[in-house]
């Protein structure tokens, strides 16, 4: 793998936070990012983070020290906020010497001082920017900041509206997702006041991720426009491909999307071996902390297994595939190491050219 020398631009805060080379983030995406993909990135100078929210415990208590066994570089893992046993979670992190603890939900005041007491950056993923005051106020240590371009949950405020908007506000390191694939978008991310950028579905495209060759094609086929925002998964707006299935959904009557989501629950409950108690406590946090109706907690129990069905299963056609709108502009497979040579040599290329325009 060849070290790229970035540009001392490129030398962020994100960098030094994170104890990476490139200030480039590989985003915790669920049945896709594990170890494989996790350690590629951190090897490549990015900082990988595993998704844990489709693992159990011990499957995570594996899953890191099999990254681990594939880097010495720091990692991240990926937290939901509101799981039943987040704060042993948190421990577990802390004692394998994880370095980041991500959340793609903002975590209440009490888990990130949980984190930060035991030694761990403590970094959500937000898409609002009273989102990023709170958490900057109860000492997270910095932002992942989504505009509406990202794929999974997002919001409807574009990147290039949003981002300014959390680095005026805060005063952390900024971290910018959402509609960046090269160094061109990681120039125009730090133009803005980020410190670096956060990227899923450039990652998930890569030859390192796990993803079957049939479903990354698939990606690859698609279009800018080839993309839609739907509540219809997990009743959260969810961006996605536009596929047959997702059109179905969309067209489907109410008792029929819930009579799914119960079989679906029901099948994640046997494969996961969650308890029951810790699904209904799960759900009754989700109601609580995400203001979400006893139907939109229900349908959550679709994205799992529908996730599953496209990214571990090989099943397009059974499974929904998160998405960004970046698809549309995407053509190769590179390995990690291939694509963070290529945005910071990208980004050098643009720098210098801006500096002596």
């Amino acid at each position: 793998m060849t070290v790229v020398i970035p540009h001392p631009a490129l030398r962020t805060p994100a960098c030094e936070l994170f104890g990476v080379r490139y200030p480039v983030v590989q985003t915790g995406m669920g049945w896709v990012s594990g170890p494989r993909l996790t350690s590629a990135t951190s090897n490549a100078g990015g900082l990988g983070i595993l998704a844990s929210a489709t693992m159990t415990y011990d499957e995570l208590e594996a899953a890191i020290r099999e990254t681990k066994s594939r880097t010495s570089s720091p990692i991240g893992v990926n937290l939901r906020a509101d799981a039943p046993d987040a704060g042993k979670r948190i421990d577990l992190l802390a004692r394998e010497g994880v370095r980041v603890a991500s959340f793609a939900l903002a975590p209440k005041q009490d888990l990130i001082k949980r984190c930060k007491d035991l030694g761990l950056v403590v970094v959500p993923s937000i898409g609002a920017r009273r989102h990023a005051e709170k958490v900057a106020g109860w000492g997270a240590d910095a932002v992942i900041v989504q505009g509406g371009e990202g794929g999974g949950h997002t919001g409807q405020v574009p990147t290039t509206v949003l981002l300014p908007q959390v680095v005026d506000a805060v005063d952390i390191p900024v971290i910018a997702a959402g509609g960046f694939f090269d160094g061109r978008g990681l120039v125009a991310a730090l133009a803005y006041g980020a410190a670096g950028i956060a990227m899923g579905t450039r990652f998930l495209l890569t030859s390192d991720s796990a993803v079957s060759e049939a479903v990354k094609a698939v990606y690859l086929g698609k279009g800018v426009t080839d993309t839609v925002v739907t509540r219809e998964v997990d009743g959260m707006p969810h961006r996605v491909l536009r596929t047959e299935l997702v059109d179905a959904l969309e067209k489907s009557h109410a008792a029929g999307r819930l009579v799914r989501s119960g079989r679906n629950a029901l099948a994640f409950q046997k494969l996961s071996g969650t308890p029951w108690q810790d699904i209904v406590r799960e759900g009754l946090a989700m109601k609580k902390n995400a203001e979400m109706t006893w139907s939109q907690v229900l349908m959550a129990a679709n994205t799992p297994m529908l996730l599953k069905a496209a990214m571990v299963d090989g099943r397009p056609d059974l499974g929904v595939m998160a998405s960004g709108q970046v698809v549309g502009v995407l053509d190769d497979l590179p390995s990690c190491a291939e694509l963070l040579e290529r945005i910071v040599t990208d980004a050098d290329a643009v720098l210098e050219r801006l500096t002596h325009a």
